[in-house]
């Protein structure tokens, strides 16, 4: 585990040594900081379950228990109901909102406070949700969750990405997305037990996010606050202590020096112009428009569409409730292990070549299912159990390619993107993005599904081809750049990027 780490300022020439080990505390805090993500993942897999608990729509949305049951109904519009899309995508626009509140408690409290905030925020929403007893409170209960949601995404992957040596800097940062996966994972075995206890099983299924919240809280005593923050609020002391510790050395004058001096610039920078508005400027673009576009195109690859109605997806394909839930229970398997396979290989090959080959592979599988459910799943009647059987092993090739890729590289990247003096203000963009195209994915799929059919998977096939564009064309490498070097040594050697500063032709700058 031990092993010193060097970087280079400005090419060999000018290689630059910091002194250090990747030491347990490192991987300790990360883990505890990631278990944001399990919370953030558990509210993504428990919604698609419980809504096709019977127990749960009989009380709450008994118009589709009817249709589900009683009606003869078109198979791809049976669960299509605005008010069941609103309580999986209510958490995402209280997420949305949350998400600038929590870049403010960021820079003014920390990050590790602006965690234990999250998890405060999911024991309170799970209470409401589990003890629901009318669509309202199950609202409010899940609007508790999204500012859990947005504080505990705007606080942990930056976290995670200043406290961690820049050659391991991707690897702990995914630790984030694999509790997602992980969160995912838990929630779709949960359901398919829960299902069976009639009639409180949605009820535990709910109640069971008090888990991670709890974890997240009580592991958040025991870390300690980032170097970068605790220098930023004017606690240098404080600082460099901590730096020696998560570093296992009292070595660490080069680091810490320029950590100091990112601070130094940052608040100076904000004394002239706040964070938001320097957003605005054109040196400021590049790593906003990548954030923002990260965050987009995750949401555009359909895969919280299916995380979030995995089992009412099942059902569609003529599966029955238990096969649907167990169906759910194999993807967020293969979920986990592929995010495995994304920390042993992100800071190895690098963040271009993990997003390229994904897009070339959910591609494929996109388009297959599509294809197959064309002509085998009509509004009246389901496909075989053989083809039932591929377009699962279709999905599963899908969703392990997001989730060594777009899953983990969504957040990682914009949380290494920024410079300090606007990184809360970006990432809060970052947040609020990805919460408000979850929220519209997740408003609209079960409504666009009943509309557009089985061509839902073509949309999504085709915005594929428009990201790997994006990755071709716009995304710089940023593997082994440490997080305060971003500027010198990504952006002003990028090929478009640099036409965004003042040193560079003025003509450019104002077209960047």
């Amino acid at each position: 585990m031990a092993g010193g780490f060097a970087v280079s300022k400005s090419g060999d020439a000018d290689r630059r040594e910091f002194k250090g080990r990747i030491t347990w505390y490192v991987w300790i805090c990360g883990i505890v900081a990631a278990t944001s993500g399990l919370m953030f993942g558990y509210d993504i897999g428990i919604s698609g379950g419980v809504t096709a608990m019977d127990d749960f729509l009989l009380r709450f949305f008994p118009s589709v228990y009817a249709r589900k049951h009683r009606a003869r109904e078109n198979n791809y519009c049976k669960f299509d109901d605005q008010r069941l899309q609103l309580f999986t995508s209510s958490l995402y626009l209280a997420a949305l909102a949350a998400s600038f509140a929590a870049s403010r408690a960021c820079t003014r409290f920390g990050r590790k406070r602006t965690m234990q905030a999250a998890s405060v925020f999911f024991l309170a929403g799970t209470g409401l949700c589990a003890g629901a007893a009318n669509l309202p409170m199950l609202i409010v209960g899940r609007v508790c969750l999204g500012a859990g949601v947005g504080f505990g995404n705007q606080a942990a992957p930056l976290f995670l990405s200043e406290v961690a040596p820049a050659h391991v800097r991707g690897a702990l940062n995914i630790l984030f997305q694999l509790n997602v996966t992980v969160g995912i994972l838990a929630a779709n075995v949960v359901n398919y037990f829960a299902s069976r206890v009639h009639p409180l099983g949605w009820r535990y299924a709910l109640g069971g996010a008090a888990a991670p919240a709890a974890a997240l809280f009580l592991g958040s005593l025991a870390i300690t606050e980032t170097p970068t923050s605790l220098v930023e609020r004017g606690h240098a002391e404080a600082g460099r202590r901590t730096l020696e510790k998560i570093r296992g050395t009292k070595e660490v004058d080069a680091e810490f020096e320029e950590i100091r001096a990112a601070c130094a610039l940052a608040a100076a920078l904000s004394a002239e112009e706040p964070p938001y508005r320097r957003l605005m400027r054109p040196e400021s673009r590049p790593p906003l428009v990548i954030a923002v576009a990260m965050q987009v195109f995750q949401q555009f690859t359909g895969i919280n569409a299916l995380m979030f109605y995995a089992p009412v997806l099942f059902q569609t394909m003529g599966f029955a409730t238990d096969g649907s839930l167990l169906s759910a229970v194999v993807t967020g398997g293969v979920n986990v292990v592929s995010t495995v396979v994304s920390i042993v290989l992100v800071d190895r090959v690098g963040r271009r070549k993990l997003l390229l080959e994904a897009c070339a592979q959910m591609l494929v599988a996109q388009t297959a299912v599509g294809g197959i459910m064309v002509v085998h799943v009509t509004p009246d009647s389901s496909p075989s159990r053989a083809w039932a059987v591929a377009i699962v092993v279709l999905i599963c090739v899908y969703v392990s390619s997001f989730a060594w890729s777009w899953g983990p590289l969504g957040w990682l990247i914009p949380s290494e993107t920024f410079p300090l003096a606007t990184r809360t203000a970006g990432f809060s963009f970052a947040v609020s993005s990805n919460m408000l195209f979850t929220f519209l994915i997740a408003q609209a799929f079960l409504s666009m599904m009943c509309t557009m059919r089985a061509f839902i998977f073509f949309f999504f096939a085709v915005w594929i081809v428009v990201m790997a564009t994006f990755v071709l064309t716009l995304l710089p490498e940023t593997k082994g750049v440490p997080i305060d070097e971003m500027v010198d040594r990504v952006w002003r050697r990028h090929w478009f990027w640099k036409r965004c500063f003042a040193d560079a032709d003025d003509a450019r700058v104002n077209n960047c």
